[in-house]
């Protein structure tokens, strides 16, 4: 591992920061796709060459396939090998009751389509309700296509640790994790990281900088009233409810500022910059509007941040009240406050 890659398993190395497409997917305002691809090529340039999508969000994988091609016909094919693809595959909670081995080979069949590729490099699954037992033979069967060849690694995404351990137990060579870490949100850290650092499997985040709050933007402003912009602030909003409120969140706003200021950054990039020095930490996934952002945002893979920057935002977190439990079980608590913003059935009439 260098400060830039990370080997996820023996033979294949990721960027230790990826790009994410979940602002692509139309949620965040109009997309204009020649700029869209024209920005994921400035990522690459920029030396993120791992790139985060789903089956789930509306044309992303199409973007990141046309950014592919593009690299490999104004380029070569070499460079274009290079760029590393992350899809997750999320399977409807209507359909997880009578789950078949062929709707989950008809939505790798439909990424591997959209991506331009023959083989996916990593399949991160995810299952909505443990009241379905499914999950286990979806896994089996991400695994056989993974014997066949037409994907590379296999992963999951939120799923919590004694269902981590139930895959691992079941022979599934799963080599990482998707889920949510940051400087709010450090649940990973409760349980499931002893049991990653057992098994080798290690943990790509999202949520590094909680959809926009934790950034120079929010610092000194008032608490926003509800609703907000969109879904992501919202989910964050509550994520700041459950650390601590506003007022902790501020403190915790100024500490990263100063710490920034040391290393002449923003405060999104230290809070990303301290998600990626924690343990089992591959990568941080995170979205970048333009060229810009790409450039700003490689930054990340280059902070080291000293033991006093360190027991800096230590102290601000000790104060924290949450969130408690175990990796998304506040958010699969469908009548909760976090699950009940969440959509479930966003493959429907796309397969």
């Amino acid at each position: 591992m260098s400060a830039r890659t990370f080997e996820l398993r023996p033979g294949y190395t990721i960027s230790r920061v990826i790009r994410g497409g979940w602002q692509l997917a139309g949620g965040h305002g109009e997309i204009d796709r020649g700029q869209a691809v024209t920005d994921l090529i400035a990522a690459f340039d920029a030396g993120i060459k791992t790139y985060d999508c789903a089956d789930i969000y509306t044309g992303v994988e199409e973007l990141i396939g046309a950014a592919r091609g593009r690299l490999a016909e104004e380029r070569d094919t070499d460079v274009a090998a290079t760029m590393k693809v992350h899809t997750k595959l999320v399977p409807d909670l209507e359909k997880l009751g009578n789950i078949s081995r062929h709707y989950i080979r008809s939505i790798v069949e439909q990424s591997l389509r959209r991506l331009r590729t023959d083989r996916l490099d990593l399949v991160q699954f995810h299952w909505w309700d443990y009241a379905f037992d499914g999950y286990l033979d979806v896994m089996g069967w991400l695994n056989e296509m993974r014997q066949e060849g037409m994907v590379r690694n296999v992963g999951t995404t939120n799923f919590d640790t004694p269902h981590v351990a139930e895959i691992l137990k079941a022979g599934i060579p799963m080599v990482s994790q998707q889920l949510q870490y940051s400087v709010l949100d450090q649940r990973p850290a409760n349980q499931l990281s002893a049991l990653a650092a057992e098994n080798g499997v290690s943990f790509l985040c999202y949520g590094s900088v909680a959809g926009g709050f934790l950034s120079d933007k929010w610092l000194g402003q008032p608490e926003p009233e509800m609703p907000l912009e969109n879904r992501s602030l919202v989910k964050y909003k509550l994520i700041i409810d459950d650390f601590g409120g506003w007022d902790l969140f501020q403190s915790l706003l100024r500490t990263l500022k100063d710490v920034g200021n040391r290393h002449g950054v923003d405060i999104a990039t230290i809070a990303s910059a301290w998600v990626l020095q924690q343990p089992q930490v591959a990568a941080v996934i995170v979205g970048a509007r333009n060229q810009a952002h790409a450039l700003a945002n490689a930054k990340i893979m280059d902070i080291s941040l000293s033991d006093e920057d360190n027991r800096r935002i230590a102290g601000v977190i000790a104060e924290s009240r949450g969130p408690l439990g175990d990796v998304y079980t506040l958010e699969r608590d469908r009548t909760g406050r976090h699950g009940s913003i969440m959509h479930y059935n966003l493959n429907a009439g796309k397969v």
